[in-house]
């Protein structure tokens, strides 16, 4: 009884303290004076750090109330995110350093190129960049950002002046100010006087999508390689602005985890990543140890996380030269949480991360010389093997989509590999190269280890576990052909500024105009001719006219009976074809090689109303990528339909619907199946992703037989089960297709074969049919990635897309996501052709 009530009052105080409001010296190292001139962070947001969630507004006023008060601070605004947030970042260093600062980072960034040069690397500053909360609901790395920017600009002594004068510090106080913004509302507007920790409590269940993503639902930490949102673009800038020797990336992790530091699993690191940038980081995490020892919290290392994918931010440093750091907190998900580990409250993930901050910078400190020597030695290295290898550039291009290619050459540039244009038309082992859409990018250069991280494809690994995705072969991606040559004969001047893409319609026409649907941005265009009123027809066959072939699915304007008269008509195209880049062509007949003009081989096509399924039980990822394509590259209006109104909308309206990849009956009752059922059987198309395939064959949407794996563990102790339930895993590889291209799915596409992007282990049996699978998976499939054997075999001849018809309507499924990341340009128009063409499938 006595031993009860004893542990029943130690309770009580655990809670009691876990809910009184720590003040600043809780974060703050001992035995340290500070300026009183420099504000607080409660003298500006009105509150103790992690007494609420800092909003990024409160954040922002706080780094530019610093920027104010010291002169070891200075603050840049890059740009805006998709909701008008400013993407700050603040450079602090001494007041010395700053008067200099231009020369001092010019004199880095020499130390990455030019290596005869006697570079004094125990004289030269240390660059060290650290982000914070790039995933908007795991806040306590930009709470902590707060603390930590107070320290910087206010702590004194002569150790404090000595560190600043050796170190540039790049400080991010937040990574996804929207996401951040979005998590702090939710916590804050849920969070009780009287702290409640039970986790079935409502301010640890955000409301769909969660505050971990962007506007458009991205997960940011995937796009440092990609680079296609602007918080991404901004920070990239940054980073090759500065090519800073460290990046750190604070995270959070489950609420029953405690605190991770990399490296992680040794076995797991990219084979371009040189063995001594994981020899440093282990290096620097002893630092991040005895930092967590002090104050007695609990952490782990060298486990769960790995560094191989390039586009992560605690791995993207890793092939430039840099270290990266990650960092995983287990998360409260509010202000106080039960935990395995007892009430985790904010305020200690928050200490946490502003003790490891401080870590970093002590380890940067004492091994400065060693750090920037390795960033020295890695691009001397990398200039060496660059020189011995036989490939002197990679040329790449696609002879009928320019727009597709400048988007990969926009990357190339945003990450300051230099390219040049092509000297002139030319074909290379049975591939055309032409010159005005096609680039040449010398191997013999600064970031020529990112150029074989970006174009290299692999397929034999040390390890088959990933945690994250194995392959991401840009011009794979992009669908680009692509050729290695043993010299630079073919490349032109270099390109240090791409220009924008222009087009026009060279003459008026009076009987039609016609342009292919190659391009990327034609969906663009037709989109636009289509919401004008205008009249377009798609050619279900190729023809011939007037000295020019043309392929399945061009797209043909007449001229007559149109709401404009030919003039009007003609200065209209011309805007869209300017607007989208899209060349459009004049024809004065209609007879061709071919079907002519007014053959019935020319399908009408209707306006589309376009609609999606969002909401409790999609996943938010899937969706976002969907939203961004159709919203930002093809100004296409999306209505999003949430699940948790569905069954009260009116969906007569739409002519097309799109279920993404989800989970638990896609968020839908069975009035919402029955619903969408007799939707699709009044006309509609319904166009399902990934799990949504599974899903639609079992609700009787579609009739579908899928291949399903059959292994049994064998020998296979319960230490192992991990790993070999891991191994199955396709986290993310690239597969070769062969298309019909007659058929209206791969209408603009040129080539027989196409990579896809594949994530999932679901397999469709072809048809017996054919003319059924328009796209099948070839007899030896793997192009680059990781799949086990098992699943290899599974998917040699299986079939990624499926249309069947189900009343006046069509059902569409494809197996993997076209649309992954934002970034795979590739397949984009498989799902746009699923919309405006599906009604002819």
């Amino acid at each position: 009884m006595r031993k009860t009530i004893v542990f029943l009052l130690l309770a009580v105080l655990q809670n009691l303290t876990a809910q009184e409001t720590p003040t600043l010296d809780y974060y703050l190292p001992d035995n340290v004076s500070y300026n009183p001139t420099i504000p607080t962070p409660k003298d500006i947001i009105g509150h103790e750090v992690g007494e609420w969630h800092v909003t990024h507004d409160k954040l922002l006023f706080y780094m530019q109330a610093l920027a104010k008060a010291s002169d070891r601070i200075t603050l840049e605004n890059r740009g805006t995110t998709f909701e008008g947030r400013p993407l700050v970042l603040a450079t602090v260093t001494s007041p010395s350093n700053h008067k200099n600062i231009d020369i001092i980072r010019k004199e880095h960034l020499d130390l990455t190129e030019n290596f005869n040069k006697k570079h004094d690397v125990n004289t030269m500053p240390i660059v060290v960049y650290q982000g914070f909360s790039i995933h908007g609901n795991e806040p306590s790395g930009s709470n902590a950002a707060l603390a930590y920017a107070y320290y910087l600009a206010a702590a004194q002594g002569p150790e404090m002046e000595a560190m600043l004068a050796d170190m540039v510090i790049l400080l991010d106080p937040s990574f996804n100010p929207d996401g951040l913004q979005r998590f702090a509302y939710w916590a804050n507007s849920n969070k009780s006087k009287n702290l409640v920790s039970d986790p079935n409590d409502r301010e640890f269940h955000e409301v769909w999508p969660g505050g971990r993503t962007n506007h458009y639902w991205f997960d940011m930490n995937r796009d440092w390689l990609p680079v296609q949102l602007p918080e991404s673009r901004a920070r990239i800038a940054s980073f090759h602005k500065w090519m800073p020797n460290i990046l750190t990336d604070h995270h959070e992790m489950g609420t029953n985890s405690t605190f991770f530091f990399q490296p992680g699993v040794p076995g797991r690191v990219h084979p371009l990543t040189p063995k001594l940038n994981q020899e440093l980081t282990r290096e620097i995490g002893t630092y991040h140890a005895k930092a967590l020892d002090n104050i007695g919290s609990l952490y782990y290392s060298e486990e769960n996380f790995d560094d191989y994918f390039y586009g992560k931010g605690s791995t993207f440093p890793d092939i430039n030269g840099s270290i990266g750091i990650l960092f995983e907190q287990g998360s409260s998900r509010g202000h106080l949480q039960e935990s395995e580990n007892g009430l985790l409250s904010f305020p200690f993930t928050i200490r946490n991360q502003f003790t490891t901050a401080l870590s970093t910078i002590e380890a940067a400190k004492n091994m400065r010389p060693k750090i920037l020597a390795y960033q020295r030695d890695f691009y001397q290295t990398a200039k060496e093997e660059a020189e011995k290898n036989k490939t002197k550039a990679l040329i790449f291009g696609d002879t009928k989509d320019a727009a597709k290619t400048w988007h990969l050459a926009e990357i190339l540039h945003r990450h300051k590999i230099k390219f040049h244009a092509l000297d002139k038309d030319v074909t290379l082992g049975g591939k055309a190269y032409k010159k005005e859409s096609s680039f040449v990018i010398p191997t013999q250069q600064k970031n020529y280890r990112l150029v074989q991280a970006m174009f290299e494809k692999r397929t034999q690994f040390t390890d088959s576990l990933f945690y994250d995705i194995s392959a991401w072969t840009f011009p794979l991606a992009f669908n680009v052909d692509y050729t290695e040559v043993p010299s630079m004969n073919y490349a032109g001047e270099e390109i240090t500024e791409l220009t924008p893409l222009t087009t026009t319609i060279e003459k008026e026409s009076n009987y039609a105009y016609l342009f292919e649907w190659h391009e990327y941005y034609t969906p663009k265009a037709l989109n636009s001719i289509l919401n004008m009123g205008i009249r377009a027809k798609v050619a279900k066959q190729p023809f011939f006219v007037e000295g020019k072939q043309y392929d399945y699915g061009s797209i043909m304007i007449p001229v007559q009976n149109q709401r404009f008269d030919s003039k009007e008509l003609y200065a209209v195209l011309k805007k869209i074809s300017n607007d989208s880049k899209v060349n459009m062509v004049a024809v004065q007949t209609g007879l061709t090689k071919g079907i002519d003009l007014g053959s019935n081989e020319f399908e009408p096509l209707k306006k589309q109303e376009i609609a999606m399924i969002v909401g409790s039980g999609i996943t938010s990822y899937d969706a976002g990528e969907i939203w961004h394509l159709l919203d930002q590259r093809y100004d296409i209006k999306l209505t999003k339909l949430d699940t948790e109104y569905f069954n009260r909308i009116d969906l007569a309206k739409y002519t097309a619907i799109i279920l993404p990849n989800g989970s638990r009956g896609h968020g839908l009752d069975k009035n919402g199946n029955e619903k969408l059922k007799q939707w699709v059987q009044n006309g509609g198309v319904l166009i399902g992703y990934r799990n949504a395939t599974e899903w639609l064959s079992k609700n009787e949407f579609i009739k579908l037989t899928f291949k399903k794996d059959t292994l049994v563990a064998k020998n296979i102790s319960f230490g192992q089960k991990k790993d070999f339930l891991g191994a199955q895993i396709t986290g993310g590889a690239i597969f070769e297709t062969s298309l019909d291209r007659s058929h209206p799915i791969n209408f603009g596409y040129q080539k027989e074969q196409l990579p896809i992007f594949r994530n999932t282990n679901i397999y469709i049996e072809a048809d017996k049919e054919s003319f059924n699978n328009p796209i099948k998976y070839t007899n030896t499939p793997l192009l680059s990635g990781y799949i086990s054997e098992e699943n290899l075999a599974l998917i040699k001849n299986s079939v990624p897309f499926q249309v069947q018809r189900m009343g006046k309507g069509r059902v569409i499924v494809f197996t993997d996501n076209t649309n992954f990341r934002g970034f795979w340009y590739g397949t984009n128009k498989l799902l746009m052709n699923a919309i405006f063409f599906g009604k002819i499938m």
